[in-house]
């Protein structure tokens, strides 16, 4: 990554700034987005500045301005002369159980979500072809497992996967797109839906049976960034393998827990479902 230039939206903290450090180290100068967190953006410039000096840039911007997008990509080129990742991150994320949903919470989730990296990578494209780059998207497993109450978070998500292979098809064969789609990593902050209960309920149902970490993310970041030129179109999802477990039904009134396998099992010989 040495001399490479990356663009990473909501760059200031958690995800962000774990892939930030970890892409950094690598080599790569780094132009980090922000909208309100000047506090935490300046201190991380300054830490990966003392490491590196002018090797961090930053910049301001409200992504659901869509027109602000391309200057984004303007100012990274002005100040690295070029551009070779585009890291999607910056996200929206609070409920909207039905019953609640307002259009303001659409406008919010899906811009943040699907809208603004949609505008940002067709803004970026050309400067990404010129040095065959990469997208890289920060989906959700609950793009695949819609989360109860999240219903438009869950939607844009899944907007957002199938941007990410639409791109991928778009911008080949001189722009690689890929996503990664974390599991249990960093807890929401302030949101009562995940209490300590809920924390270890989800927990309990990864494979590996811990929460995992936001250097967990930023390594798959940096295998699509650096490690992997063969590779597009595809959705790494980084959950402890809370994505490989069968979806589960409660089928009977003794309140059961059965596999999809099973459920599916029972009703076979009547629906001629095939198990194959």
């Amino acid at each position: 990554m040495h001399g490479k230039v990356v663009l990473i939206t909501g760059g200031a903290k958690r995800v962000g700034a774990a892939a930030a450090r970890l892409l950094h180290a690598a080599g790569a100068n780094l132009m980090i987005h922000y909208r309100n967190s000047a506090t935490e953006a300046r201190a991380l410039q300054d830490e990966l500045n003392a490491v590196r000096e002018n090797s961090v840039a930053l910049i301001q911007a409200d992504l659901l301005d869509i027109g602000g997008l391309p200057a984004l990509v303007k100012q990274t080129v002005v100040t690295f002369g070029g551009l070779d990742v585009l890291l999607n991150n910056a996200s929206s994320f609070y409920p909207t159980p039905v019953g609640s949903i307002e259009e303001k919470d659409w406008i919010d989730l899906m811009g943040s979500n699907l809208k603004a990296p949609l505008f940002l990578s067709q803004a970026a494209a050309p400067e990404l072809k010129k040095r065959r780059g990469c997208i890289i998207n920060i989906t959700d497993i609950h793009a695949d497992r819609p989360m109860k109450s999240y219903v438009v978070y869950s939607i844009a998500k899944a907007g957002l996967v199938g941007l990410t292979k639409s791109l991928a098809r778009e911008l080949a064969p001189e722009v690689r797109v890929n996503g990664v789609a974390p599991g249990p990593i960093m807890w929401p902050e302030d949101d009562a839906n995940f209490d300590e209960v809920s924390r270890q309920r989800i927990i309990s149902h990864t494979m590996l049976k811990r929460a995992g970490d936001p250097h967990d993310i930023a390594l798959a970041v940096r295998f699509f960034a650096m490690d992997t030129h063969f590779v597009t179109g595809q959705i790494l999802a980084v959950d402890g393998g809370r994505s490989g477990h069968a979806f589960r039904y409660r089928p009977d009134s003794g309140g059961r827990w059965r596999t999809q396998r099973q459920a599916l099992s029972a009703v076979a010989p009547y629906a001629q479902l095939s198990l194959a």
